[in-house]
């Protein structure tokens, strides 16, 4: 029997080597795609036995072109870039990770609410430029006794809250999916989505993207927001409608928001949400850290490994 042949649509990686290792009982044959275009995949993936995605695009159009492709390993939590109803239809397996970096998203989340409440990016800004002023950056407001609303509560916001929770904060979530117990074992407080806009001075967002959330954070939604509301989104950048969210922070409303992730990646050079006092941004960053990233590829190359052995991966993505 041949070596199977993997794909590899696109890596950011600087390295594979924690995948190859992963992989090496099977010792496969890796292609990498010369671009993320549907060709380029395709020169590479058509014949493959498996293919291994991170940010490329595999839309139900591209799947029917794989004449042999047993399983698709996803480098990451979400599976929004793939057509799972396409893979389903087609007999593909798909993999993800949805564990390996809740440590890191987590951290992050808390450390960009803490920036934004303690206004630390505009007091460096200020004191770099020789502005040793605390009037410039007043009021900031104490974090002990305030609510933090979770928007989904999964793995990393589940991570998240007794973080929050050392810093004083009430932590309140909306998820429908989430059991009663769950919610009474971590002392997070269950609330409608509405009611979680209401009390919240700081909105942390970690829901998954699909045709329901999409848009989620809009001018609407932002209006029922706390009037000087804080907003963290390190989940998906389609989530928020970016032109609400500048209206929301240019009338007042909204006090500052905080985003690792946009709606087109990587930001545009012109992008309004640039230059913002009240705005900060990182280039979708929170996943990372080197432990993570050695996390990812060997759980993600495993699954397909399994797959490819006739055994059950350990992460299937189930169809909706």
């Amino acid at each position: 029997m041949s070596p199977p042949l993997i794909a590899v649509t696109d890596s950011p990686f600087p390295s594979l080597d924690p995948a190859k290792a992963a992989l090496a009982r099977l010792q496969p044959e890796l292609r990498m795609a010369k671009s993320a275009s549907a060709e380029d995949i395709l020169a590479v993936a058509r014949d493959a036995d498996a293919v291994m995605v991170t940010y490329a695009k595999l839309p139900g159009d591209l799947l029917r072109q794989l004449k042999r492709c047993k399983v698709i390993g996803r480098f990451g939590l979400g599976v929004d870039n793939i057509d799972i109803p396409a893979a389903a239809e087609l007999g593909i397996t798909v993999t993800y990770v949805p564990d390996y970096c809740m440590h890191e998203v987590s951290d992050h989340a808390m450390a960009l609410l803490l920036a934004l409440v303690r206004k630390i990016p505009l007091s460096n800004k200020l004191a770099q430029a020789g502005r040793w002023e605390m009037p410039a950056v007043v009021p900031i407001h104490r974090l002990d006794g305030r609510v933090l609303g979770l928007v989904g509560f999964g793995n990393i916001p589940r991570a998240l809250a007794p973080k929050a929770k050392a810093f004083g904060l009430k932590v309140v979530t909306h998820d429908p999916f989430v059991a009663a117990d769950v919610l009474h074992k971590t002392g997070v407080e269950g609330v409608s989505f509405d009611r979680l806009l209401e009390i919240s001075d700081y909105v942390s967002i970690h829901a998954p993207l699909n045709d329901k959330t999409r848009g989620l954070f809009n001018a609407d939604n932002f209006r029922k927001m706390k009037k000087g509301a804080l907003l963290v989104n390190t989940a998906r950048g389609p989530l928020v409608d970016e032109q609400a969210l500048i209206q929301a922070l240019d009338s007042g409303h909204l006090g500052g928001a905080a985003l690792d992730v946009v709606a087109a990646e990587p930001l545009a050079k012109d992008s309004p949400l640039i230059g913002r006092d009240n705005l900060i941004l990182t280039p979708h960053t929170a996943f990372y850290s080197v432990e993570a990233l050695a996390e990812l590829q060997t759980k993600c190359a495993t699954d397909v490994a399994r797959v490819l052995s006739g055994e059950k991966p350990i992460y299937p993505v189930k169809p909706a």
